[in-house]
């Protein structure tokens, strides 16, 4: 029987151990200046992100500073980092066999356009007004 792994909500320490030197090697420490922000606490924040699909500047403050961990998500994804990570997980849910390869699904959402969306997106009219428009006069008849 195949063993259940659990969702990972934040990065336990033998997942850790296996996901930091990817981390390193994509920026690796320097000798002068601020250090980095506690990568384990960002990606923790950008898991809760993903699963939960708050707003970033929602995380809550556990995570850290919520520019610092959307900052370090951008970073990521541009370098290719988070696809490494991703092939790393596949991988070590393949060797305890957590994954069942026959069903899969994908989820997505929509959001409305906000302020009626772009102004050439806009739908014309297809024939003329058929409503008259009320008379509000201002002045008796007689003057007119």
């Amino acid at each position: 029987m195949a063993k259940t792994v659990d969702t990972i909500w934040e990065i336990d320490d033998t997942l850790w151990a296996l996901i930091a030197p990817i981390l390193v090697a994509f920026w690796p420490p320097k000798r002068t200046g601020r250090p980095p922000a506690c990568w384990r606490k960002c990606l923790n924040g950008i898991i809760y992100q993903m699963r939960t699909g708050c707003q970033w500047n929602k995380l809550p403050p556990e995570f850290g500073d919520d520019s610092t961990v959307h900052r370090w998500f951008q970073r990521w994804a541009e370098g290719g980092v988070l696809e490494r990570i991703w092939a790393l997980l596949i991988k070590h849910c393949d060797e305890l066999r957590g994954v069942d390869w026959k069903w899969q699904a994908a989820d997505g959402s929509l959001g409305k356009a906000r302020f009626g969306g772009p102004m050439s997106a806009r739908i014309r009219r297809t024939g003329p007004k058929t409503a008259r428009r009320p008379i509000s006069w201002s002045r008796p008849t007689a003057a007119r």
